[in-house]
């Protein structure tokens, strides 16, 4: 597959996640799935994407591992596609963004959608990058290293 000779062009995770699942609309599908929608007509409705757009992004999200087709929950013909745990992993960076957009990408008075806690409807958390100690760290506290990945 073509998708995985460009994934593994690079060393670098950020790159090959962005090579994943990096495009404009591919999140705008995984952020939907976030609020359980699931069939192709769902996506279409609420995205405005053109059918053979949305049909290349869903074949390529299942290809990759992200979403996988299930007959449909209701006992439909239709078919659902279902987030993966690789999909479900992408959460956190579909609300790093979010959270990046709230702060800086919204003028003072202007309206905008919050992620709220199911439980407690609260605002959620502002994720923040943190050692193995619990400290805050910003990016002079980082550095990289090349590894090996265990099996």
């Amino acid at each position: 597959m073509a998708r995985q000779k460009l994934l593994a062009q690079s060393e670098c995770p950020v790159a090959r996640t962005l090579e994943a699942i990096g495009d404009r609309w591919v999140l705008m599908i995984i952020r939907d799935a976030f609020d359980d929608v699931r069939r192709f007509s769902e996506f279409q409705k609420r995205l405005g994407l053109a059918r053979n757009i949305l049909t290349v992004k869903l074949k390529m999200l299942v290809e990759l591992g992200v979403f996988e087709v299930q007959p449909a929950s209701d006992g439909s013909a239709y078919k659902e596609y279902v987030l993966t745990e690789m999909g479900r992993s992408v959460f956190p960076i579909v609300v790093s963004m979010r959270q990046w957009g709230e702060r800086f990408l919204f003028s003072k008075g202007e309206s905008h959608s919050i992620l709220l806690d199911n439980d407690l409807s609260e605002p959620v958390e502002t994720i923040t990058v943190r050692s193995g100690a619990g400290k805050v760290l910003t990016p002079a506290d980082c550095h990289r290293r090349v590894v090996k990945r265990d099996a």
